[in-house]
């Protein structure tokens, strides 16, 4: 058998969402779980500071910096 040490970075920069944003993301995720949805994509944008969630394939949820989240 042979093993190797792998690395992998996955991001280079750090993610730093506000605390009302970060709340937000982990209620509506919970919400979508309890429903039970499939989250397929969960993504924060440095350039806006708004976090995307995709989920259930046809439902989109915008999470801006003040933490008032929204459908798409």
């Amino acid at each position: 058998m042979f093993y190797y040490n792998s690395c992998v970075t996955v991001e280079e920069e750090s993610i730093y969402p506000t605390i009302p944003q970060a709340f937000a993301c982990l209620r509506v995720c919970q919400m979508l779980s309890g429903y039970y949805r499939d989250i397929y994509l969960f993504r924060f944008d440095d350039q806006i500071g708004s976090v995307y969630i995709l989920a259930a394939e046809e439902i989109q949820i915008i999470v801006p910096p003040n933490g008032d989240w929204y459908f798409l």
